[in-house]
């Protein structure tokens, strides 16, 4: 039986400011301690302290009100006390803004043969040098707190795909569990955002994995607890697109209207859109930096791939009208291959500026669409792109 609500003193954080007619899509405003974040929102994704290739006077110049940091990568290297000692993970990284910090609790699934899980918690064997390492709930939120990010995930085990039923709940049991213990050490300490006064916000992470049943366990036993705001969690982790969606729909019917909801990993342009429509109002995905470094670019009728040689001569911008720096400064195609088929770092640079920009500008357009109520015809616009 999971406790009464343990709460902090909190002002409103969240407030949603439209709704959309024709879906659950809502465009809203979540303020943080290093500042207000218009959602829908995507999170550059800067697990090790940077967002790769890309420095945070660009991340700013790209409207990036967000970004996302790893607690287990940042914990192995360069370590806790170190970033504690160079002023916390703000100062460290030179960045002012919001950031999002994620439990530790992803690299349980993504480092399967490499670890060992029980109630306590998860150990380890680090990736870098084979060292035993130990991060439990309590362990989890001290590093976040060390880190001073503005919003903290819950330690969570995120199952894998597939897993059978009885698999899938003993390990939701056990991330509530987690939660409980979270909420009791954030409770106890009063964890603050780094460089203010302010608190720092924690997420809970919905789980459940296919289960229908499971995800609605697990969202009511999280906002039994209480929490800021609350993701959805094991998605994206090879699971097909239409598993994905329907972990997304049998977990936000039972979470709060009035917090921020957070799709973990997610996703392609159509995925994100899709997400919005059904009340989700964050998101993080590694794939528009990943597929850059490989020279794949997003446009509004699709992605290219730049080292195709249809591209050699090609003197147009990677897409008319666009506005990130590749592109309003006349890089064309053709230099663009050419960099990228040299693996000059330049090449990775002006693709991945350009596919950031683009994301951000898809959340944009996003919210603009559903103030105006024309959210849907995005929506369809979208709706079969970005498949890879």
């Amino acid at each position: 039986m999971l406790n009464a609500p343990r709460t902090l003193t909190y002002k409103k954080l969240f407030k949603i400011l439209h709704q959309d007619s024709s879906s659950q899509a809502r465009q809203g405003r979540l303020e943080t301690p290093h500042g207000i974040i218009e959602t829908p929102i995507f999170m550059p994704v800067g697990t090790q302290g940077t967002v790769k290739s890309v420095s945070p006077h660009e991340l700013n110049d790209l409207n990036a009100q967000i970004i996302l940091g790893n607690t287990y990568h940042l914990f192995v290297r360069p370590g806790t006390e170190t970033i504690k000692a160079l002023g916390g993970l703000h100062s460290f990284m030179n960045w002012q803004k919001p950031i999002l910090t994620d439990s530790g609790g992803f690299q349980v699934w993504s480092l399967a043969k490499m670890r060992k899980i029980t109630e306590k918690g998860v150990e380890f064997q680090n990736h870098l040098d084979g060292a035993k390492t130990f991060i439990g709930p309590e362990t989890s939120m001290e590093i976040q707190s060390a880190l001073g990010s503005d919003i903290a995930m819950l330690f969570d085990e995120c199952p894998p795909y597939p897993c059978d039923e009885e698999y899938a709940s003993k390990s939701n049991q056990m991330t509530l569990r987690w939660a409980e213990r979270c909420k009791d050490w954030v409770v106890k300490n009063e964890p603050k955002a780094g460089g203010t006064s302010q608190k720092q916000l924690h997420f809970g992470i919905v789980q459940g994995s296919i289960y229908s049943e499971l995800r609605e366990e697990s969202a009511k036993g999280l906002v039994d607890i209480g929490f800021d705001g609350y993701a959805v969690g094991g998605v994206s982790v090879g699971e097909p697109e239409n598993e994905m969606i329907r972990a997304v729909e049998n977990s936000v019917p039972f979470l709060p209207e009035n917090k921020p909801r957070y799709a973990m990993g997610l996703g392609t342009p159509s995925q994100m859109l899709e997400m919005i429509a059904r009340g989700i109002d964050m998101f993080d995905c590694v794939l528009p930096t990943r597929v850059a470094r490989t020279g794949t670019v997003y446009t509004s009728d699709g992605t290219l791939n730049l080292k195709n040689n249809k591209f050699l001569n090609d003197d147009q911008p990677i897409e008319k009208d666009c506005g990130c720096y590749a592109c309003k400064n006349g890089f064309s195609r053709g230099y663009i291959r050419h960099l990228v088929r040299s693996e000059e770092i330049l090449g990775i640079r002006l693709t991945t500026l350009h596919n950031l920009y683009f994301y951000l500008n898809l959340m944009s357009q996003a919210r603009d669409a559903i103030r105006n109520n024309t959210f849907e015809a995005l929506r369809i616009k979208y709706r079969e792109y970005g498949k890879f």
